[in-house]
């Protein structure tokens, strides 16, 4: 029987890389898991016909609308039952950027993908949370939080700084209600945001540089999520786990 046999998990940006890592250990460990995609709607499908019927339900959403995220709860809700678990995974860097040059508008929607579409996700599940009088949420936070991320990734690694304050405030606040709320800071982790954001070079450096002398894998972070939602950490809050090989430690 699985850690989380007959519960409920809801988790953004679940179709593709670390959300999808996370999505499937759930379903491993019993879950029925609601994912929300964005741009990974073939992935996302495919994702639920390998799954056991009714195991998985791929929602189409916008996480930085408000109303998208509230409609994305109530259809998981209605489709799999109450959630107890959340997880807001959904992010990006969009685009590397110096300060000097940086759009307000892409500065906005950096912060959107980030951290708005995090606060969307707490906020909507948290109601069914208190009324359980239980209930757990991890936030997908990043080692550029603590050092800045690489160049031209300040909007992206103050986002993060966001999240990771976010996640230790909100747990002092519903603490008290049963619900506990932690995050995961990721380093470099072998996705497609790399593919697209890091060069081979630097990559290599940064493995050169990390003590288990390897990048890490999206299960990496998945398992670690997973713990931090399990009753094995029954009493974490407001704790950042780092993945990071032992890049930096803090």
């Amino acid at each position: 029987m699985g850690r989380f046999e007959g519960q409920t998990v809801f988790v953004t940006g679940g179709a593709s890389g670390i959300g999808r890592a996370v999505v499937e250990g759930f379903a491993r460990e019993g879950a029925r898991v609601a994912f929300t995609y964005a741009a990974s709607g073939e992935a996302a499908r495919e994702m639920v016909e390998a799954a056991p019927q009714g195991a998985l339900l791929a929602i189409e959403c916008d996480a930085t609308r408000e109303e998208a995220v509230t409609d994305a709860v109530r259809r998981a809700n209605e489709a799999l039952g109450p959630i107890s678990v959340g997880v807001a995974n959904a992010g990006g860097l969009l685009r590397r950027c110096k300060v000097v040059d940086f759009p307000l508008d892409l500065w906005n929607e950096v912060m959107a993908v980030n951290l708005t579409s995090t606060f969307l996700t707490a906020r909507a599940l948290l109601p069914q949370m208190i009324e359980a009088g239980r209930g757990a949420l991890v936030l997908m936070s990043s080692l550029a939080a603590h050092d800045g991320g690489g160049m031209g990734a300040s909007a992206y690694a103050a986002s993060k700084g966001g999240v990771m304050t976010f996640a230790k405030a909100l747990a002092k606040e519903v603490g008290g209600q049963g619900i506990r709320v932690n995050g995961v800071a990721p380093g470099l982790i072998g996705t497609q945001f790399h593919d697209r954001f890091s060069t081979r070079e630097g990559r290599d450096a940064t493995v050169a540089r990390t003590p288990l002398g390897r990048e890490g894998r999206p299960e990496d972070v998945a398992g670690a999520v997973l713990y931090l939602a399990s009753e094995e950490a029954s009493f974490l809050t407001g704790e950042i786990i780092e993945i990071n090989g032992g890049l930096a430690m803090f």
